[in-house]
């Protein structure tokens, strides 16, 4: 039996003032993701991918998760929150009701390299109040199983009796967020929840999961309640996220996710009137 059940490659694409990125997206078919939306990266050593940055812009109805593995990306948005996204930290951004900001590259030179994950919310928290949380490298659990490391973003990891919890919770689509990293030949086994669906996005490397291979840039899907073993020949460096499916339907237009197209098209209207936030 496989324990993979699709496989999406992430494609070439642009976002912000230019930015070239590598997507990763269910296209319309948002259950294959379910909770989550899609998962940018962003990876160059040329200024001239990323220098442009994402300037002003809304957001309604999901979560972002940010995080930077090398290079420093500075948040502002209209509540007044600033913060610098800096080597292994990460930024927690519920829009809710509507938030608009920037992300600015602080680097004019050098590697960049770092991933947005959007997470939907459910129905009635749609239109909640924004929050916001900017983490620190300092605030993100490290785990090391052997050689192995995790960097534990949100979620629980279990490793015999003993639970690691990420440093963001009380959300209920009960998201998990690991950064792995294989350093050696080694299996590393995970459990996780059977409730979650499951997703593995790798970005160095090539790796097996329950001995089926995942190559760089493919994320695949699982089935929900298998348990996991992840293996690399010698190194691999793999995304894995985790939610409770909403099972809802899903309405996007661009930077807007509701659940019907008359909530998007009052969300554009909204917007274009200057009361998407409220104010």
């Amino acid at each position: 039996m496989n324990t993979i059940m699709h496989r999406l490659t992430a494609q070439p694409a642009s976002d912000g003032a230019g930015v070239k990125i590598k997507r990763v997206s269910p296209g319309r078919d948002y259950r294959i993701l379910d909770p989550f939306l899609m998962l940018d990266e962003l990876r160059s050593d040329s200024a001239g991918d990323y220098a442009a940055g994402f300037p002003s812009h809304p957001h309604r109805g999901f979560e972002t998760i940010t995080y930077m593995r090398k290079g420093l990306l500075e948040h502002q948005d209209h509540l007044g929150n600033r913060g610098v996204i800096e080597n292994g930290g990460a930024q927690w951004m519920t829009a809710g009701r509507g938030v608009i900001h920037s992300e600015m590259p602080l680097q004019k030179e050098g590697f960049f390299h770092g991933f947005q994950l959007w997470l939907n919310l459910p129905a009635n928290e749609k239109m909640r109040d924004p929050e916001y949380h900017n983490l620190k490298a300092d605030d993100i659990p490290l785990i090391r199983e052997g050689t192995h490391v995790i960097h534990v973003l949100g979620g629980r990891f279990l490793a015999g009796s003993t639970v690691t919890s990420g440093p963001i919770g009380d959300r209920s689509t009960d998201p998990h967020l690991w950064d792995i990293e294989l350093n050696d030949g080694n299996e590393l086994s995970l459990r996780l929840d059977p409730g979650l669906n499951v997703l593995l996005y790798a970005y160095e490397g090539k790796l097996s999961v329950n001995g089926e291979p995942l190559f760089t840039h493919q994320m695949a899907t699982t089935e929900s309640g298998t348990a996991l073993s992840l293996k690399a020949e010698s190194s691999a460096k793999v995304l894995l996220l985790a939610g409770r499916p909403l099972a809802e339907p899903v309405a996007q237009y661009g930077p807007f996710v509701m659940n019907t197209r008359e909530q998007i098209e009052e969300a554009i209207h909204e917007y274009q009137s200057g009361t998407l936030t409220g104010s």
